[in-house]
């Protein structure tokens, strides 16, 4: 089992095609077919199955497809920190925003290091904390934002923002940033909500159960697009960060006021896993992106976010 072999596995599993794929690899078909026969039979499975439709990865196929696309990247990564220009940092670094934080953070994080660290290749994912905690987890993310996590043994959690819900409405109900709104009269109305299981809709859920209502839920989504375009067309209400729904309070498509009788606040963490050394790529990506959070809540460009060394105001919590 080569590297050439690895590359001619991942890149068939993606593209679906031995063709596309020795395009791509810049070889004949021949060689990529052979690479593939030669890995079943050491193996003693196949990989993939032939249809009309192209190549599909067997379950075997599948697992090590994913294998080998991690151990592609580490090899990439190794290579860059072994041959460094002197002094300066190298690498490749694969980071986890939030997807309430994309906005805010994704250009200027991107800007700073092509600035200071031209020699980081950086790599952005966005998706919900749970998703970015299995990431996390596998390998795929060297640092991530996540929230209202625990320190957990296999991962190494920095506190960093604690930030406030805020009720969303069409711009009609007249909400105001400067004028909170109580759980309860929240619960008024119809409301669009995260999933079930979700880590925002566990916040909700306790938020509820402290303010002693029960809620009329008409939708469940994953999506928090899907959650802002379904209460600009009336279905209901929803709730969610104040730094998801800025630019729409701004504009004047959506309204918004922060929670109360309780307000609710989400805890936004930085995760890095414990297991092995941190390279120097890693820890200068980790130092910017705390930089960018902070200038964004000194600058009042995170609505509602208190530094989480800064207590939070009195009842708020």
């Amino acid at each position: 089992m080569d590297v050439r072999q690895l590359k001619a596995l991942v890149t068939v599993a993606e593209v679906g095609s031995v063709t596309r794929a020795a395009e791509l690899l810049h070889l004949v078909q021949p060689a990529v077919t052979r690479q593939i026969r030669t890995l079943e039979e050491e193996l003693g499975v196949p990989l993939f199955e032939r249809t009309r439709q192209g190549m599909r990865p067997t379950g075997a196929g599948a697992i090590m497809a994913d294998r080998a696309r991690r151990a592609l990247n580490e090899l990439e990564r190794a290579r860059a920190e072994v041959q460094p220009t002197p002094g300066v940092v190298t690498g490749i670094v694969t980071v986890g925003l939030l997807e309430s934080t994309t906005d805010l953070l994704a250009e200027p994080l991107v800007s700073a290091l092509a600035r200071d660290h031209p020699g980081i290749e950086l790599r952005l994912m966005t998706a919900y904390s749970g998703h970015l905690q299995q990431w996390l987890d596998d390998g795929d993310l060297d640092l991530t934002l996540l929230y209202n996590l625990a320190d957990t043994p296999s991962l190494n959690l920095r506190p960093l923002v604690r930030e406030r819900l805020w009720v969303v409405a069409p711009p009609s109900a007249g909400l105001r940033g400067d004028q909170p709104v109580p759980f309860a009269r929240a619960a008024e109305h119809p409301l669009v909500l995260p999933a079930a299981g979700h880590a925002l809709r566990s916040l909700i859920d306790g938020a509820a159960g402290r303010a002693a209502v029960e809620m009329d839920i008409a939708v469940q989504t994953n999506s928090m697009r899907v959650q802002k375009q379904l209460v600009r067309a009336g279905h209901g209400w929803t709730i969610l960060p104040g730094l998801g729904i800025a630019e729409d309070a701004a504009d004047g498509t959506l309204g918004a006021a922060p929670l109360c009788e309780p307000g609710v606040w989400r805890s936004i963490v930085l995760g890095m896993s414990r297991a092995g050394r941190t390279p120097p790529a890693v820890e200068a990506v980790a130092r910017e992106l705390l930089h960018q959070i902070t200038s964004a809540v000194d600058q009042e460009r995170w609505p509602s976010a208190r530094l989480h060394t800064r207590a939070a105001p009195t009842g708020d919590t």
